[in-house]
C-alpha cells in the first residue's frame, strides 16, 4: 500500500519506539509480521488513525496478548500427553461416567451434562470397567478429528478460493453457525487458530504465488437462515470481533453480505450509523446471493457455494467438494494436517483445559453499543411477530 510523507514519518517513529522492545516481545512480533514489519505498523497506524502513540499502545497490548496466552504455540495445541494410570479407588470419589480414550473438552466430560453433550457414537463407560484413563487435567488441547469435525459443522467457515488480485477469500456462514457442540472456549482457539493459519500460511503463500506481498483478505458472509435466535451467540460473536480489532487490525480489505434476509436488513439499518466510515465503507449488503457482483472480483472457481444460484445457501449438501464449509475441505484437511504436523515438532507445556483458555480483551465502549443495539433491535422485531415469551428464554451470554 502507498504511503504518504506524513505516513512515512509516523512509520519511522513508531519503529523507533518499537526497536525498544524486550527479547519476548520481539520474538513475538516476528512471527506476527512474518517479515513485513512496515506493513505491520502500517496497519496498527490505521486502526488508530495515524496516532502514533495510541498505535504504539496498541501494538505493546497486542503482543503482551499474544505471549500471556501463548498464541505462538496456537497452531500447534494438538500434542497429547501419556496415558495415566489411576487406581480404581481413586476414580470412585468423582463422576461415574468418563469418556475413554477421547480428548473433549472439560466441561463435556466432568458433568452431569455428558450424555446429551457427547457426539453419538462415542464410547462411554464406568468406572467399574476399567482402571486405565486419560485423566482430564493430564491432557493437552488436542481437538480430534471428530470434535474438529463437530466444530466445524457448527461454527461454519472456510476459503473457497482467491480473488482476481489474489486476496484469500474466507468464507463464513453467519446464519446458520450453531456455536453448540464445544464449549466456548474450543470456538475462541479455533478462530483464532484460523486467523493465525492464515496470516502465517495462506498469505505468505499468496504472496508467493501472486508475486507480491499480499497481507489482506476478502470475507463473505452468508447470512441463510439467520434467526432471533442468535442472540444467543452475541456475546461470543462480540469476543471474537473484539478480538480481532485488537489484534488482527485491518486484516479484511470487504466483508460481502449475501443471502440477507429481513432480520439482518433490519438490524443493518440501526447498526449503520454506529459504524466508523472506514468499517462502514468496508461492508457491502449484495442482493440476493450475490452471483453477478461477487463474480467482478474473483472467477467463478473460487465462488463460494453459496453464491452460485440463488438459494444456494450454507445449509445445502454439496457433494462436488465445493462446500468449503465442510471438514472435509481442502482448506480444512491441510488446516487440520498442518496443526497435527506442528504439535509433533513442538514440545509444548501441558495445559490444565481441555481447550486454550485465551483471556479475551475487554470489549470497546463502541462494540458494546453496537452488541447492545442489536440485542435490542432482535427483541423489537420479536415484540413485533408475536415472539417475546421465546425471545425470554434466550441468553446473551454466548453459553
Amino acid at each position: 500500500m502507498g504511503t504518504t510523507a506524513n505516513q512515512d514519518q509516523a512509520i519511522k517513529q513508531l519503529q523507533s519506539i518499537m526497536d525498544q522492545m524486550d527479547e519476548s516481545m520481539k520474538n513475538t512480533y516476528q512471527i506476527m509480521h512474518q517479515g513485513y514489519p512496515t506493513e505491520t505498523l502500517e496497519r496498527f497506524l490505521k486502526a488508530r488513525d495515524g496516532n502514533v502513540a495510541k498505535a504504539h499502545k496498541m501494538l505493546v497490548d497486542c503482543l503482551q496478548w499474544r505471549i500471556q496466552n501463548k498464541i505462538d504455540d496456537i497452531l500447534s495445541q494438538m500434542k497429547k500427553n501419556p496415558l495415566h494410570v489411576v487406581k480404581l479407588e481413586e476414580l470412585s470419589t468423582k463422576l461415574p461416567c468418563f469418556t475413554y480414550m477421547l480428548m473433549q473438552d472439560d466441561a463435556y466430560i466432568w458433568n452431569e451434562m455428558l450424555n446429551k453433550n457427547a457426539s453419538p457414537g462415542l464410547q462411554r463407560i464406568t468406572v467399574a470397567q476399567t482402571a486405565l484413563f486419560f485423566e482430564v487435567d493430564q491432557l493437552k488441547p488436542i481437538i480430534p478429528i471428530n470434535l474438529y469435525r463437530a466444530v466445524r459443522d457448527s461454527q461454519l467457515l472456510g476459503l473457497s478460493g482467491y480473488s482476481k488480485e489474489g486476496l484469500p477469500i474466507i468464507t463464513i456462514g453467519a446464519g446458520l453457525s450453531t456455536f453448540d457442540k464445544a464449549s466456548v472456549h474450543y470456538y475462541v482457539q479455533s478462530h483464532i487458530q484460523i486467523n493465525e493459519y492464515r496470516d502465517r500460511v495462506i498469505l505468505p503463500n499468496a504472496t508467493k504465488k501472486y508475486g507480491r506481498h499480499i497481507s489482506t483478505c476478502l470475507k463473505v458472509l452468508d447470512m441463510t437462515g439467520l434467526k432471533l435466535s442468535a442472540l444467543n451467540h452475541l456475546k461470543l460473536l462480540t469476543t471474537m470481533s473484539t478480538i480481532d480489532d485488537l489484534n488482527y487490525p485491518e486484516k479484511t480489505e470487504i466483508y460481502y453480505i449475501v443471502n440477507a434476509p429481513y432480520i439482518f436488513s433490519a438490524c443493518w439499518k440501526v447498526v449503520k450509523p454506529l459504524l466508523q466510515e472506514r468499517t462502514r465503507k468496508k461492508i457491502k449488503v449484495l442482493q440476493g446471493c450475490g452471483r453477478d457482483e461477487l463474480l467482478k472480483v474473483m472467477d467463478y472457481s473460487s465462488l463460494p457455494h453459496f453464491c452460485r444460484k440463488e438459494g444456494s445457501g450454507s445449509s445445502k449438501h454439496i457433494e462436488d467438494g465445493s462446500n468449503c464449509f465442510s471438514s472435509d475441505h481442502e482448506f480444512h484437511q491441510q488446516l487440520y494436517s498442518y496443526i497435527k504436523q506442528q504439535a509433533e515438532l513442538h514440545s509444548i507445556s501441558p495445559i490444565k483445559q481441555g481447550s486454550v483458555h485465551v483471556d479475551c480483551p475487554d470489549t470497546d465502549p463502541e462494540d458494546a453499543k453496537i452488541a447492545k443495539t442489536i440485542e435490542s433491535e432482535f427483541h423489537r422485531l420479536g415484540n413485533l411477530n408475536g415472539l417475546s415469551n421465546s425471545l425470554n428464554g434466550l441468553k446473551v451470554d454466548g453459553n
